[in-house]
């Protein structure tokens, strides 16, 4: 595969038999040059040993291909919920997992994990923050890798922190290991928070660069959204299908200030079956198909 400063796939499965090596296969069926995946199933921790997830053989798969390992993600499970420490056994669960987790992606060659900062459950938001804080520091001091973990913007839904830059910038402060953290900016989440994407992509980059970085910025999950701005609510839609539309997030996607960001998409299957190849065709080509998936 050629080199391509926009690194652009999707969420792909990691089942049996070929685990790992079937989700190489899976992402090149797309046209993808980076993609997503889970270690294990995202609703809890249970998982497979490293051994049997057939490893060598999908990094070898990579390498042929031409993808860059440094540009592939692992998302956390989504049973960690490290911002609220009511519940000592359960915040310690979520660190545990969080050091699982980065151990994993490390194994498979990758370098970043997306995680959702979680819900403060009625403590407060400061109070939140400060508990993630604390908790990715006990991971960070004991994970043994150099796996950067990928705070992920959210929509502001319940008692979610991480729902303004300000907050995720304060998480990242906090933390006594700040190189190890970054940012995943999802474009339902921002719209559903709040920010204008539809019609100032340009100013909230910019907003996001003032508050965080874009240094800190290591994924973008691409994503139409089904919900006018500030909806609180996270529903992903197809590229097109949303408020959104295809135009802005192929502006996304090919944004100047962007490039060399793996861009990663997250929307619903249709009729069980993975959107991804046309939506990625679509948005590397600019030419979108009116009705596409009916």
């Amino acid at each position: 595969m050629e080199k391509d400063e926009i690194y652009l796939g999707s969420h792909v499965s990691m089942n049996a038999p070929e685990f790992y090596l079937g989700s190489v296969k899976e992402a090149l069926s797309y046209g993808s040059n980076t993609f997503m995946f889970y270690t294990g199933a995202p609703q809890n921790s249970i998982r497979k040993p490293l051994s049997e997830l057939k490893i060598q053989e999908g990094r070898k798969l990579i390498k042929e291909s031409g993808i860059e390992e440094l540009k592939l993600i692992v998302h956390a499970p989504y049973i960690i919920n490290a911002a609220n420490y009511s519940k000592p056994d359960l915040y310690e669960l979520s660190i545990n997992t969080i050091v699982s987790e980065l151990r994993r992606t490390y194994a498979f060659g990758a370098k970043i994990m997306v995680l959702h900062p979680g819900s403060h459950v009625g403590m407060g938001a400061e109070n939140g923050i400060l508990a993630l804080a604390k908790a990715l520091d006990t991971a960070f001091a004991c994970d043994g890798t150099d796996v950067k973990i990928a705070i992920e913007t959210m929509s502001g839904k319940g008692h979610e922190i991480g729902i303004t830059f300000e907050q995720v910038k304060e998480i990242i402060d906090k933390c006594k290991y700040p190189e190890r953290l970054g940012v995943c900016l999802d474009t339902c989440h921002i719209n559903d928070a709040g920010y204008d994407i539809k019609n100032d992509l340009d100013g909230v980059i910019e907003k996001f660069d003032k508050v965080i970085g874009l240094d800190k910025l290591l994924v973008v999950h691409v994503n139409d959204t089904k919900n006018p701005i500030a909806a609180h609510k996270d529903r992903h839609e197809n590229i097109g299908y949303g408020y959104l539309g295809f135009d802005v997030l192929y502006r996304v996607v090919h944004h100047p200030r962007l490039k060399g960001i793996p861009m990663i998409l997250e929307t619903p299957y249709i009729n069980e079956k993975a959107p991804y190849k046309q939506e990625i065709e679509m948005l590397r080509s600019g030419k979108y198909i009116d009705n596409w998936r009916d």
